[in-house]
């Protein structure tokens, strides 16, 4: 061993603490340095043992004491660097006794050590004790306030504060409250518009429900027909005119499909029913459609009727036996048995209800009439092949463009294939729902219009009351004989060769005075020209009810007197 100690001794005593700076940290006392000249050495093994003397260092095991002076000034060395600050070595086989108290400072050489006073802890330091609460550390005199401090050296104490823990009670409380009334809040709004989606939903469901139903006012399809009815409509009507070419003879019908009212008719044209011609000559429909054609006899129905036609589909026998058989055949009630073409064999078609005919049993079936049988039975065969052809075509206007194209049929250019075929793919869907009928044209037994065929069919199906004619347009003017003279046939030539479209007359209980009716005020004026044509007086010209689609009407009573006209 040297006799200088080395300074990191493990056994050599720690310093002792003398009081805590303003940061709470302990404050050691400044080991002292050895005096120079003095030749004497710390001995950890006792190897002289001296009694500690004051101004010396201690010896803990009985070595010899150095004297220890303390420096003024000296920086504080926590590790024992300085020169005289030695620590003993470290001994497993000897035990470490606890240092005395080292011998104070000659009062020549250190003056007396004077606490620092407290200094007050930085405010808002959390877990730090309040600075009244804290004793203030004790400096060295004459020490040196500018101490090199490092950051390991401080360590701060978190101690429990029974404010804080209030304060964070509170805050804790506060907090939680105003969430329980955002929670609350939100729920409440959640409800109402839970509330209200439930209310609204079951308006809804209600209305709809009374709609399908047809109990809320006007909701109901015969009231909604029966508005539509009331105001403009728009209608599409085609002439369809079935050649039998086998026995002769030909079938006229309108088909009639109303936009308006989303109701489809086929309207039943008797042969005998009386038309004027394009000269004004009156004829029956049947000797039109064999000699004026398709053109001529659809402007002498149109103005017969007073109504606007589209087209004309001629269907010979031969195509309706194709279209049948191109849609899969048609079911329909049957009124009759129909006899085969040879004597004795299976009817053709058999009498009952729900019956399946083919191509040829159709054909067979529309244009059958029994002899001695009125026109009008064969006509209502002829609408229920209609009616059943009308529910087995598509309802998609391009598939039953492809039905038509089918046929091969030459068509009348008033009515190109896709034209014929939109106009029955929208019949064929008022077909399929049962939004379809059939009517016949009311006509007399001298082939004039009845009164009822003015409101059943006229009016309501064809399009309303007549109304005035356009500008080039011939005036259509009826007669009713109630003259006792049978005076129909003078009065219409005279009317014919004066300009005028004779669109049918009829007979009327016997009167005495005649009359001109109008139901226009715009043809006032022409109902006076009528009654002068017919050598009338004026007063004979009156606002009335025309019948059937003539403009103005002709009531003969016994004081005409047939002559030309003026």
């Amino acid at each position: 061993m040297n006799d200088q100690q080395h300074p990191y001794d493990p056994y050599y005593p720690q310093p002792q603490i003398i009081g805590y700076d303003e940061y709470g940290q302990p404050v050691y006392q400044q080991p002292q340095a050895p005096q120079q000249g003095q030749g004497q050495h710390y001995d950890p093994y006792g190897g002289q043992q001296q009694q500690p003397q004051q101004g010396y260092g201690y010896d803990p095991y009985g070595g010899q004491q150095q004297p220890q002076q303390p420096q003024q000034g000296s920086p504080y060395d926590p590790y024992g660097q300085q020169q005289g600050y030695a620590y003993p070595s470290y001994d497993t086989g000897q035990q470490w006794a606890a240092p005395a108290e080292p011998a104070p400072a000659p009062a020549t050489q250190a003056a007396p050590v004077t606490p620092a006073a407290p200094v007050a802890a930085p405010a808002g330091v959390p877990g730090q004790r309040p600075a009244s609460e804290r004793s203030a550390p004790a400096r060295q005199a004459g020490g040196d306030d500018d101490r090199d401090y490092r950051t390991e050296q401080f360590s701060f104490i978190e101690e429990p504060d029974e404010d804080s823990e209030d304060v964070i009670d509170w805050l804790k409380f506060t907090e939680s409250r105003s969430e329980r009334r955002e929670e609350a809040r939100r729920r409440g709004r959640n409800r109402v518009v839970a509330l209200v989606v439930v209310l609204v939903l079951a308006v809804a469901g209600g209305v709809g429900y009374l709609w399908s139903a047809g109990k809320l006012p006007g909701s109901s399809e015969a009231e909604q027909k029966g508005n539509a009815a009331t105001g403009p409509q728009k209608r599409d009507t085609i002439v369809v005119h079935l050649h039998d070419l086998k026995n002769g003879g030909t079938s006229t019908a309108l088909l009639v499909n109303n936009a308006t009212t989303r109701q489809g008719t086929t309207v039943l044209l008797p042969n005998s029913v009386v038309v004027a011609d394009e000269e004004g000559s009156v004829t029956t429909l049947g000797k039109s459609v064999e000699d004026d054609g398709a053109g001529g006899t659809r402007e002498a129905i149109g103005n017969l009727l007073g109504t606007r036609i589209t087209g004309t589909w001629r269907l010979d026998t031969p195509y309706l036996e194709n279209l049948v058989e191109t849609v899969s055949g048609i079911e329909t009630d049957t009124d009759t048995d129909v006899p085969g073409a040879k004597k004795g064999a299976d009817p053709l078609v058999r009498k009952g209800e729900k019956q399946t005919l083919n191509g040829r049993a159709a054909v067979a079936y529309a244009t059958y009439r029994a002899p001695g049988e009125a026109e009008a039975k064969q006509l209502q065969r002829f609408g229920q092949v209609m009616y059943g052809v009308l529910r087995k075509i598509s309802s998609d206007p391009e598939a039953a463009t492809v039905t038509i194209q089918t046929l091969q049929q030459i068509l009348d250019p008033s009515l190109p294939e896709k034209d014929l075929a939109a106009s029955l793919a929208r019949l064929a869907e008022h077909a399929k729902i049962g939004d379809h009928k059939t009517a016949l044209l009311p006509v007399g037994a001298d082939g004039a219009l009845t009164e009822d065929a003015g409101g059943s069919v006229v009016k309501d199906i064809l399009g309303g009351k007549v109304t005035a004619p356009e500008a080039g347009e011939v005036t259509r003017v009826s007669i009713r004989d109630g003259s006792g003279k049978g005076a129909t046939e003078t009065a219409r030539i005279v009317l014919i060769n004066g300009g005028y479209a004779f669109v049918g007359g009829a007979e009327a209980p016997t009167r005495e005075t005649s009359q001109v009716l109008y139901a226009d005020d715009a043809q006032k004026a022409t109902a006076a020209e009528v009654a002068k044509t017919l050598g009338l007086p004026a007063t004979a010209v009156t606002k009335g009810e025309p019948s059937n689609a003539a403009a103005v009407t002709v009531v003969l009573g016994q004081d005409y007197k047939p002559q030309g006209p003026r």
